[in-house]
């Protein structure tokens, strides 16, 4: 009788179990289908047209929007039941940055809409299509994400399987696509670029994708077409973020939540100044230097050389400062005894994942230019610059992720900042009691006397009161004794707390500033500033092609390391 009573509930797993298996193998396929046909566009496969590609976009949105439509209707109508949510998933600064990024990419939208209506003559319909179609989807599933990125899903849990991660390589494609577009301006401008460092052997063959009619209007027409490209590393971002909060709750489908109360930890100034005016210096002379370098590079030899140089150097340094604040906040750990929180935690756990995982990205490429610095048989000056750039970005990403992942798996200490007055209460030879302030320390819910306004010091200690009764005398000896222990016992534990507090306030000065950073180091290769394409060393090296292909296929991990690691060190100061 017990085994048959169990059989249900283990028997009931498989198909959930199954659905996850199937919806997984759904998705990849899904994804396998649209990159192939994203690939056969992009090498000009015989009977592939732009139009396909779009075509194939435009139906995976429309599902999707069906799915999230019928979804937030049911929504409604259940919107009075009590629903388990994930506390840890869809941070509220998360959906700040992920609307940020989708009003960008709707401004991107917009200007494809008008790219289209002034080429329209030569454009396939779909190109009109897209842009539309692409603006709805991202404002319903913004929405989507803010009400319900941090649900539980309990019913109807193997449709919402399908959906979910029908949603998820949905993204995964449109940012596949908006990478693919994106690097293929970037290779045009590049080719252009190597005949000005003498590079004359690269045979330069532009892969131009461009109308075969002329513009109804010229101004216009420049603008949106150079609007465009400036806006797609945003329009990249948004897709990956939203894959990578979709997928967070495709995971937590059927989940069993622990039902416990979320610390909330909110953004705060106070204690990171010197942290976020170091990052800031950062963030300004990074933006000086790619705007310069964006002008000096492809003008002239001497120029592009000088371009190049300037950007190693900077880098070093910034890359530099970098390893040694992550070395200071992991030796602070080392000395701290902290328990780490092996909970269930999905969305902990595809950070610390995706932190490993397109740090190999960047890796990739230093290992390339370090490899092509040793193998080549001549070395113009700016290249030596490089052989320590790539050796930092390996060391920097190695210590920075350990950081991060440590922050994210220590267990959040339990620290009130509010200050208060401890007065310490002193037995006078005489009758009279006598309270005088002595000094400050951090208020840790330490209790005080019952129905008294003077707090008890330790655990066993006598609260002070006033006593005009026989047996003061008694007493006076035994509470002085007792008084310099709990003095020294109360010393001793407001300097464990300032130690404390110096920790807390230089590790979040080191989240902040290496925050910051991380911003700045994903400016020069999301708009153009990437030397891993201009310095002609490695083209030479491993051959332009096959150099070409490393690097379109790495650069977008790398990029996405830096965006997800400011992320991750947000929240690391947050709950610091």
């Amino acid at each position: 009788m017990e085994q048959a009573a169990g059989c249900p509930a283990v028997g009931g797993s498989y198909p959930q179990k199954n659905a996850e298996i199937l919806s997984s193998q759904y998705g990849i396929n899904l994804f396998l289908a649209g990159l192939l046909l994203t690939f056969a566009w992009a090498v000009h496969a015989v009977g592939i047209s732009k139009s396909h590609l779009l075509s194939y976009l435009i139906t995976l949105m429309l599902i999707q929007l069906l799915w999230m439509l019928w979804y937030l209707c049911r929504s409604c109508t259940q919107r009075r039941l009590i629903r388990d949510k994930d506390t840890h998933a869809g941070a509220r600064w998360l959906k700040c940055g992920i609307t940020l990024f989708a009003v960008i990419t709707l401004i991107l939208d917009s200007f494809k809409i008008g790219y289209y209506i002034d080429f329209s003559n030569c454009l396939s319909p779909t190109e009109g299509i897209f842009p539309v179609t692409h603006a709805v989807h991202t404002i319903l599933q913004v929405y989507f994400l803010w009400c319900h990125a941090k649900d539980v899903i309990q019913s109807f849990k193997t449709l919402e399987r399908f959906g979910v991660i029908h949603s998820v390589f949905t993204n995964l494609l449109l940012w596949t696509n908006g990478v693919l577009t994106e690097s293929k301006h970037q290779l045009n401008e590049h080719k252009e670029r190597l005949i000005t460092l003498g590079f004359g052997n690269i045979t330069i063959v532009l892969d131009d994708h461009a109308p075969q009619c002329n513009c109804t209007t010229t101004t216009l027409c420049s603008v949106f077409s150079q609007g465009i490209y400036y806006l797609y590393p945003f329009n990249i971002e948004y897709h990956i973020l939203a894959s990578t909060m979709l997928y967070v709750l495709w995971k937590n489908i059927g989940r069993k939540v622990e039902h416990h109360q979320q610390n909330k930890t909110p953004f705060k100034f106070r204690g990171i100044t010197v942290g976020m005016i170091s990052g800031l210096i950062v963030l300004t002379s990074t933006i000086a230097i790619v705007v310069v370098y964006l002008i000096q590079i492809g003008g002239s030899k001497i120029k592009s050389e000088l371009a190049l140089t300037m950007f190693y150097l900077h880098a070093i340094f910034v890359l530099a400062l970098m390893c040694t604040a992550g070395i200071v906040a992991l030796l602070i750990y080392r000395l701290e005894d902290r328990s780490l929180d092996n909970s269930k935690n999905p969305a902990r756990k595809l950070d610390a994942e995706l932190l490993v995982g397109t740090a190999a990205g960047s890796w990739l490429l230093s290992w390339g230019s370090i490899l092509a610095i040793i193998c080549a048989h001549s070395h113009p000056k700016y290249t030596w610059y490089n052989l320590p750039y790539s050796i930092l970005v390996i060391i920097e990403k190695y210590i920075q992720n350990l950081f991060i992942i440590e922050s994210i798996h220590r267990e959040q200490e339990k620290v009130n900042d509010d200050i208060r007055t401890l007065r310490i209460v002193t037995i006078s030879r005489g009758s009279t009691l006598s309270l005088t302030p002595l000094y400050k320390e951090i208020y840790n819910g330490r209790a005080a006397c019952d129905g008294g306004d003077v707090p008890c010091l330790l655990k066993g200690s006598i609260c002070g009161r006033e006593d005009n009764g026989a047996g003061v005398a008694k007493e006076e000896t035994s509470q002085d004794n007792s008084l310099v222990m709990h003095s020294a016992s109360d010393f001793s534990f407001y300097s464990r707390n300032s130690v404390t507090n110096n920790k807390r306030r230089i590790l979040k000065n080191i989240a902040a500033f290496l925050f910051l950073c991380n911003l700045s180091l994903w400016i020069p290769p999301a708009f153009g500033c990437r030397p891993e394409y201009d310095n002609g060393l490695e083209e030479i090296v491993f051959g332009f092609e096959p150099w070409i292909i490393v690097v379109n296929l790495a650069m977008p991990f790398s990029i996405f390391y830096r965006m997800h690691s400011a992320a991750s060190l947000f929240e690391v100061n947050c709950k610091t």
